[in-house]
């Protein structure tokens, strides 16, 4: 089976920049989610290569890896000659880690002896996004997310061989992952030929995940958002991230949360605040006015002679304080409500207030 090309999955050219990658995979991410192609399996496989291409350009460490393999003839040879085709992120890393350290201890016996373990590696952390409402925000949901992983291969139980087959040392190298060559007082350590640096090669590759060990899927949950999340807030969920190689640990998956705005309420960290509208006499005599809360609406006495952009709270009446005890507050702030034409019994009150207040209060203040 050929490789596929991750920069053609995406649509972009080699030299894009993140922004354009992330971009592209977002834009094809929502056409071809599970969620919006029920049933269409083809729409699911297309998801599940545009998720895969972004795992590695997505990533900067990896994309340079997968742009030096794409001419590194070490680059995909770690899986033996039927390994998975595209690109190991993990393989070529785990070469130049083992060059001056592991690579020593991972001693192998004669060529074509049984392969021993090998190293058992975490698996990646994975980052989902989800899009709740105002409300959903303030009191907790429980939300339904879909997130592109891998699993382990059920054919092969994860050894990337064949069933009934096992990996082999590599025999050039006897499981050391290195080939090194003398040179006068000098030696030079290079990845093995044969195996790429992984010590052992698969002989008979697994045909279900050729060679990889894992397959590509989509999990689905459902996400327990506790109340009083922000925008940008990150909710871990232990263990629901890639699963480890060779027994490792999972990763973790971690939610992203995006709330959407309110009409009528704005997010001002652990508080909430609300504009209020005042009428001139609302605002020069006082007045007792209705407000909204978070759980309905309540009776607000304003003094007289509230000045425009003054604020009053309702203190422990805002959101719940994420991981924290206690509420916030509600805050609001009181601004003029001023007619855009004055009616002409309106300006004939506003004369008699400008009497009242003897003339223009700024006069005088102006001359020399």
């Amino acid at each position: 089976m050929a490789a596929q090309d991750h920069y053609k999955v995406l649509g972009v050219e080699r030299k894009a920049s993140q922004d354009e990658i992330k971009k592209a995979y977002r834009k094809l991410a929502r056409r071809y989610h599970p969620d919006k192609n029920p049933g269409d399996a083809k729409a699911e496989e297309r998801f599940k290569q545009i998720s895969q291409a972004n795992d590695i350009l997505g990533d900067p460490d990896k994309r340079k890896e997968y742009d030096r393999a794409l001419t590194n003839p070490f680059s995909n040879v770690g899986r033996g000659g039927g390994g998975q085709p595209g690109f190991d992120a993990g393989g070529f890393g785990d070469i130049l880690s083992d060059l001056f350290g592991q690579a020593a201890g991972r001693r192998g016996g004669g060529g074509g002896g049984r392969a021993s373990n090998p190293r058992a590696e975490r698996g990646r952390d994975l980052e989902a996004e989800v899009t709740i409402g105002f409300d959903q925000a303030i009191k907790g949901a429980q939300v339904p997310i879909s997130v592109p992983t891998y699993e382990r291969c059920p054919t092969c139980a994860g050894t990337g061989a064949k069933p009934g087959t096992s990996p082999i040392v590599c025999p050039r190298c006897n499981g050391r992952g290195v080939e090194i060559e003398g040179q006068g007082l000098f030696s030079i350590s290079t990845p093995c030929s044969r195996c790429g640096g992984a010590g052992t090669i698969i002989e008979e590759p697994c045909q279900t995940c050729h060679g990889e060990g894992r397959r590509r899927t989509v999990k689905r949950y459902r996400v327990n958002v506790p109340a009083g999340v922000r925008e940008g807030s990150r909710i871990r969920l232990a263990g629901k991230g890639e699963p480890g190689r060779n027994g490792g640990t999972s990763g973790d998956l971690f939610v992203v949360t995006h709330v959407q705005e309110s009409p009528v309420f704005e997010r001002k960290g652990d508080n909430v605040e609300v504009v209020v509208p005042l009428t001139l006499p609302e605002a020069l005599r006082g007045a007792e006015i209705e407000v909204p809360t978070l759980d309905g609406r309540k009776t607000l006495r304003v003094p007289a002679g509230t000045r425009p952009g003054s604020i009053q709270r309702l203190r422990g009446e805002g959101p719940p304080r994420l991981g924290k005890p206690g509420r916030g507050d509600i805050r609001y702030r009181f601004v003029l409500d001023m007619p855009d034409k004055l009616t002409a019994e309106q300006e004939a009150a506003v004369d008699d207030l400008a009497k009242v207040f003897n003339g223009n209060p700024r006069k005088g203040l102006f001359q020399t």
